[in-house]
């Protein structure tokens, strides 16, 4: 089912805001990093064909293999993958089955809401903590691949320890607007 992002219009509610000041003031925090997350992941996309291209260039007219360029990739797009999830949660953008939104009714549907949110809120709390003590882990004993180029695994875990426990982050605020409830946003008002 099509969320309508891909239309003009298409948010025709109007904006709220979570009624909760310290919920609000976490919804916004996660707004500024995802807003910073995108922007990274973005420059990250572009050095990453450039650097698959660059390989593909090298190794096909001068002959000369690259051992570096995959794992550089892999670690850009790992990063790319896990701190842009929150953002995409935000946007409930995450693959979702709609079949029983259309056929339950409008409490129902609200309760099945809540609860997939609390039960992906456990799910990714558990992944975070997981993430984390493999971070530590590769830190600590100074972890790294087994290719040539052998860059330290801490690099890739920190970033899925940060981007799971910023979707957990996320999936908090959600939980906690059902919760609290929203209100209308303050409407800006326009210099002349």
């Amino acid at each position: 089912m099509s969320h309508g992002f891909e239309m003009p219009g298409a948010s025709a509610a109007p904006a709220t805001v979570p009624a909760s000041a310290p919920v609000a003031w976490l919804a916004a925090a996660l707004g500024v990093f995802h807003r910073a997350a995108v922007l990274l992941a973005m420059i990250a996309l572009v050095v990453t064909s450039a650097i698959l291209t660059y390989s593909v260039v090298v190794r096909y007219f001068f002959h000369q293999p690259t051992d570096w360029q995959d794992e550089a990739s892999v670690f850009m797009l790992v990063g790319v993958i896990f701190l842009c999830a929150g953002y995409v949660q935000s946007l409930r953008g995450h693959i979702g089955i709609e079949a029983l939104a259309g056929i339950l009714p409008a409490a129902v549907n609200r309760v099945r809401l809540f609860l997939c949110d609390v039960l992906s809120f456990v799910f990714c709390a558990f992944f975070a903590w997981k993430s984390w003590t493999l971070f530590h882990e590769a830190w600590v004993d100074g972890q790294t691949t087994s290719s040539t180029f052998a860059p330290p695994l801490w690099i890739p875990y920190s970033m899925m320890a940060l981007g799971m426990s910023v979707l957990t982050l996320q999936l908090l605020v959600q939980v906690l607007v059902r919760l609290t409830g929203t209100v209308p946003a303050p409407v800006r008002q326009e210099a002349p």
